[in-house]
C-alpha cells in the first residue's frame, strides 16, 4: 500500500486543521491505519490509529479529546481532525498502515507515507 499525506500548513494556535492520507495499491478497507508525528529534535511518536476490523480507535493519551481519527473506505482516505492546536503540536505528521487490527498504539507499522508539516504559531 502507498500512502500520501496532505493538509499540513501554518496555522495559529487555537485553530483547527484536518490532515488527509490517501492510500493506493491495495484494498484500503483491509488495513489498519494511523498517524505518527515527529516533533523537532524528537523521535516519532504515536498519535492515533483506527483498525480495519470494526473501526476501533486508539489515541495517544496526551492528545485524546483534541484529535479525532476517522476513515472513509469508499474514498481510500484516512483523516486526522486536530482541534485547539498548540505550538507544541508543531511536527511532521506521518500516516501509517499495517495488517494488524489490535494493539495499534504499540505495534511497529509496516508502511509509512511521506510526512506533512504542521506548524502552529503562538
Amino acid at each position: 500500500v502507498q500512502l500520501q499525506a496532505s493538509g499540513g500548513g501554518l496555522v495559529e494556535a487555537g485553530t483547527s486543521l484536518t490532515l488527509s492520507c490517501t492510500a493506493s495499491g491495495s484494498t484500503f478497507s483491509t488495513w489498519s491505519v494511523g498517524w505518527f508525528r515527529q516533533l523537532p529534535g524528537k523521535e516519532r511518536e504515536f498519535v492515533a490509529a483506527i483498525s480495519w476490523k470494526g473501526g476501533r480507535t486508539y489515541y495517544s493519551d496526551s492528545l485524546k479529546g483534541r484529535f479525532t481519527i476517522s476513515r472513509d473506505d469508499e474514498k481510500n482516505t484516512l483523516y486526522l481532525q486536530m482541534n485547539s492546536l498548540k505550538p507544541e503540536d508543531t511536527a511532521v505528521y506521518y500516516c501509517v498502515a499495517d495488517r494488524f487490527s489490535q494493539g495499534l498504539a504499540s505495534i511497529k507499522y509496516d508502511y509509512w507515507g511521506q510526512g506533512t508539516q504542521v506548524t502552529v504559531s503562538s
